[in-house]
């Protein structure tokens, strides 16, 4: 039922969060990171994120530059600031414009290599420093607490007898997880993608109120930046799209609800291209320091993330397959 391509790319998991700099660093009124750092130093941090505030990348960045100072892996906690636009796009074309700026790095995952596809952009993460990929997670089918679907079978069925009629939200531009969830969903069930109703939105806070408002009929996202809605009830979630149950989600695997299906998310951090050597050992180590904490440990639980920790080449490498594997997808969607 799964393409080998949505295979690949549903075993490639979840990563995170960050958008850093090294020192020295000042900015415009724009946001726009300036001036040049010293690789020796980590002082001076920024970390972008190119999506709205409240969103996944948002929560990771924030919290990895909070740990990041509570466990004393850098001087002071790094500022982190929003780029949204064009489903992250817009901060991946300031990041490759920077070119050699040891000052700076961005949070980016699966949603940035897809939406660059789908935005048509002309900067790609291939043409970025690849640092590091930090985390993996799960993907979550969630509808709001007054939704008439009680169970993940209960919205197949409705989704089954009309697809357009049920609106699907996510927190990613076509091409990016929270879009290629539910196409791959719509393959499992029987439906055909091409006529799921997909409505983007960028990033999870956008989704969220839109969630909470009714104004979809379903959202699929990580479960993580809706932990808040779904222990108080305002969010039910369906069911999760791991490989295991989701701790402190009280709902089934896809797998176990009978639909063959397993997906998960990833996020990293990339680099502008053209930084020198120690400059990226630099942030590799930075990077390094940060997961091997007990603080980074506890946010992995606390959030809800797999540990998806790879470095330099292998992530270089691997963003690479997962840039080739999105390309293929979205052309077989009509979407690139």
């Amino acid at each position: 039922m799964r393409s080998s391509r949505f295979a690949r790319i549903a075993a490639a998991a979840a990563g995170a969060a960050l958008l850093l700099s090294a020192c020295g660093v000042t900015s415009n009124s724009a946001g726009q990171a300036t001036g040049s750092g010293n690789a020796g130093s980590a002082t001076d941090l920024r970390i972008m994120v190119p999506n709205t505030a409240g969103g996944g990348y948002d929560t990771t960045a924030r919290t990895a530059a909070k740990v990041m100072a509570s466990e004393k892996v850098t001087p002071k906690q790094p500022e982190v600031y929003n780029l949204a636009g064009a489903g992250g796009t817009v901060g991946l074309a300031r990041l490759v414009n920077e070119k050699g700026n040891a000052d700076l790095a961005m949070l980016m995952g699966l949603g940035v290599v897809g939406a660059s596809y789908t935005n048509k952009s002309e900067a790609k993460l291939t043409g970025t420093t690849p640092l590091a990929k930090l985390i993996e997670e799960p993907g979550a089918i969630m509808v709001p607490k007054s939704s008439p679907y009680q169970t993940i079978d209960d919205l197949v069925k409705a989704w089954k007898a009309n697809p357009k009629g049920v609106s699907v939200g996510g927190g990613s531009s076509p091409g990016g997880p929270d879009h290629l969830l539910p196409m791959q969903l719509a393959q499992a069930v029987g439906i055909d993608p091409t006529k799921v109703n997909f409505v983007s939105y960028d990033g999870g806070g956008d989704l969220l109120p839109a969630i909470l408002g009714n104004k979809v009929s379903v959202a699929a996202s990580g479960a993580g930046e809706y932990m808040k809605q779904i222990e108080s009830g305002q969010i039910r979630v369906l069911a999760t799209s791991g490989a295991k149950r989701l701790d402190g989600v009280d709902a089934p695997t896809l797998k176990e609800s009978g639909i063959d299906l397993v997906f998960t998310n990833w996020r990293g951090i990339v680099a502008p291209p053209g930084i020198d050597d120690a400059a990226r050992t630099k942030w590799i180590d930075t990077l390094t320091k940060l997961h091997e904490s007990q603080g980074w440990k506890d946010a992995l639980k606390a959030n809800g993330w797999t540990d998806g920790f790879m470095t330099g080449d292998d992530f270089a490498s691997f963003l690479k397959q997962q840039d080739q594997d999105v390309a293929d997808v979205l052309k077989k969607l009509g979407l690139a």
